[in-house]
């Protein structure tokens, strides 16, 4: 039997439909950095899906790049971000957020999300310390939907967010790596509009749902980072050839796309937790995104590794939890093979 590749959610190339577009291209020529008309036809297809008409649509290369370059440029040198302490810049982006001179403020992560009381007494308890002078100063709130751990935020526990980050005014950052996920998953009630309106920024994946590369940050409201475009290529995540990220979005948000891709990796995730479910392994943590988080004896990691590649995840005493992960790509076809394999 011919391996099976469930180790990640950008393993295949792109969405058919952005292949077309981009062969169709061929011999034609636009300008750099964004400028184009595709580009633009994309942003507005973003704003007016997110409900914000004046807000500001950038597309940058990747992932890291952009939690990098969002964070840096909207705190002051002496100010640092609360995040959760399994969230992606405090464990995966190899120190790119301190190496940009801003210390990540860990808090304690509940299958992967933080609380809003959590923020309050963080933020109370740096504002109440006579020496906070001395200390690096808590000004933007990190996290991601759906988590690290496949896990989504409730419109309520946003809401909570929201507010204290109004009381406290720290910045409120979405990364949205995996968000067409997230928005079709089931039991999710948070909108792109929602983000929108409750968040300083948010970022709409590309890389990892369907996209060859890219990101799209929106700031929902105008100005909010003056002269950001300078401040992306001063990060080295500007594209030259911006049309090619612009073209993918405008893709992505026509007709549904982005959400049908996202539906396709939930649901072929939630027939494989069904099958776990029916055989009797069991899962580290339960979500309802593209995400499944397996707990294994070293002995079947080691037996379904050498037919399966799978993302390990982490050691836990004697046993290891190893990850699978469906794609917007992923078949009927792959997902029955991993199943029978199961």
């Amino acid at each position: 039997m011919e391996k099976l590749y469930f180790a990640s959610d950008y393993m295949e190339t792109a969405a058919p439909e952005i292949i077309e577009r981009l062969a169709a291209l061929s011999g034609k020529k636009f300008t750099g950095y964004g400028s184009d008309e595709i580009s633009e036809s994309a942003r507005e297809k973003i704003r007016t899906a997110a409900g914000t008409p004046e807000g500001e649509v950038y597309f940058l290369v990747g992932g890291t790049q952009t939690n990098a370059t969002v964070i840096d440029t909207m705190l002051r040198p002496y100010e640092g971000v609360i995040a959760a302490a399994t969230g992606h810049v405090s464990v995966h982006e190899a120190g790119a957020i301190e190496y940009g001179g801003h210390k990540v403020l860990a808090l304690p992560a509940e299958e992967g999300k933080i609380r809003a009381k959590d923020i309050d007494s963080l933020a109370e308890t740096y504002w109440n310390d006579e020496n906070h002078e001395h200390m690096v100063m808590p000004a933007m709130v990190y996290i991601s939907q759906p988590t690290e751990y496949g896990t989504l935020y409730s419109l309520k526990e946003l809401r909570e967010i929201s507010g204290v980050c109004r009381k406290w005014k720290l910045a409120l950052y979405v990364d949205g790596a995996r968000l067409a996920y997230g928005l079709s998953a089931r039991g999710n009630d948070v909108t792109l509009k929602d983000l929108a309106s409750l968040t300083d920024v948010f970022y709409i994946g590309g890389t990892k749902c369907g996209a060859l590369l890219g990101e799209a940050v929106v700031f929902p409201k105008k100005g909010t980072v003056p002269h950001f475009f300078t401040m992306v290529k001063q990060h080295g995540a500007l594209l030259a050839k911006g049309w090619a990220a612009g073209l993918q979005f405008d893709t992505l948000f026509t007709g549904g796309l982005y959400a049908k891709l996202g539906r396709n990796g939930d649901e072929m995730a939630d027939r494989i937790r069904q099958a776990l479910d029916e055989k009797g392994y069991v899962q580290d943590v339960r979500n309802s995104t593209n995400q499944i988080f397996l707990t294994l004896t070293h002995e079947e990691a080691r037996y379904l590794s050498e037919k399966v590649e799978m993302g390990f995840w982490e050691n836990k005493g004697d046993k290891v939890v190893m990850r699978i992960a469906t794609s917007w790509a992923t078949t009927e076809e792959e997902t029955e093979a991993l199943i029978k394999l199961l």
